[in-house]
């Protein structure tokens, strides 16, 4: 696939299979390469990055077993980023080392994240057993950095108002915060003068609550991108949609979103913020056909499967009703 003209905002849809994951966590591995490259006192080589960041985000102890079985060519990537290329290949005999990669991009202070479906807040101490006790293969990196990244704590001081905004959204939505006890180390949920045990808490609430804690604790911010697997996943329709303007407004702060989603209300979302701020919004459709079909949201709704089965008990109602 070739996908140009990327958005601050990009969607990523198609059936369970068609390689959406897959795709975001490759772009991740890219650009987490890129950000720990020359980061402090890392003497590690962009290769050397790259091919750990690979084995754990797709659980592999070959590389080489991310290639098709039946490939004659090598797995490629080629991403530019403000102009400035970062590529790599490897074949299927590939064990742990990528002999091939080209970097011209230069070190980067920012920090990109990947949310996953599932929140990981009431299984961090599990997510940080499994890889730095045992090294274990079972939470993927985008769980383990994002378990680390949320214990970095908020910091005081003036946010930017547009992230500060998007934060007083994000708490209205939880209707209190999610914070981590001093003594215990277990995260909470305090709401008014009550705490609740995490666990004790909605898939939904725990979701947002991480956004919050990441814009909070400055982990995110300018330049930073943020790849979401279904946003949609445990929030009802009408948090969806204010799920959707946040990340409108962080957008605005100059931080790229890319969206792998199943569900219309979130695609139908982002359609009206396109046509209603005349904001463009890339999409890429993966086919039946595994053809990559691109559009973009702000030239209409695109035809595809999450619509039809949205619309089909509309119209079998019709047909009961009419006879």
């Amino acid at each position: 696939m070739k996908w140009d003209n990327l958005g601050p905002i990009n969607l990523i849809i198609g059936g369970n299979g068609a390689g959406k994951t897959f795709l975001m966590k490759a772009c991740y591995c890219a650009m987490r390469t890129l950000e720990a490259y020359k980061r402090g006192n890392d003497t590690k080589t962009a290769t050397e990055i790259l091919a750990e960041k690979l084995k754990w985000t797709f659980q592999t102890g070959k590389i080489g077993d991310l290639v098709s079985k039946g490939a004659e060519s090598p797995l490629s990537s080629r991403i530019q980023l403000d102009g400035n290329d970062f590529q790599y290949s490897f074949g299927k005999d590939t064990t742990k080392v990528i002999h091939s990669l080209e970097n011209h991009v230069p070190p980067r202070d920012s920090n990109s994240i990947f949310l996953p479906a599932k929140e990981v807040l009431s299984l961090h101490q599990v997510i940080f057993n499994s890889r730095d006790q045992y090294w274990l293969f079972g939470f993927d990196d985008t769980y383990y950095d994002l378990a680390k990244a949320l214990m970095t704590p908020t910091t005081q001081g003036r946010l930017l108002p547009e992230l500060k905004r998007s934060r007083d959204k994000l708490e209205d939505l939880l209707g209190g915060k999610v914070d981590q006890d001093n003594k215990t180390g277990h995260w909470q949920f305090k709401k008014g003068n009550q705490k609740f045990p995490i666990g004790m808490t909605a898939e939904g609430i725990k979701k947002i609550a991480m956004l919050d804690r990441l814009i909070g604790n400055r982990y995110i911010g300018k330049k930073s991108i943020v790849f979401v697997d279904e946003p949609e996943s445990a929030l009802h329709p009408s948090t969806i949609s204010e799920f959707m303007d946040i990340i409108v407004q962080l957008a605005r702060r100059d931080i790229q979103f890319f969206l792998a989603s199943h569900s219309y209300f979130v695609v139908k979302k982002l359609y009206l913020i396109a046509q209603e701020k005349n904001m463009p919004i890339p999409i890429v459709l993966v086919n039946k056909e595994n053809e990559c079909i691109y559009t973009d949201l702000l030239q209409g709704m695109p035809d595809n499967t999450i619509i039809d089965e949205s619309i089909n008990p509309y119209k079998q109602k019709v047909k009961l009703a009419l006879g």
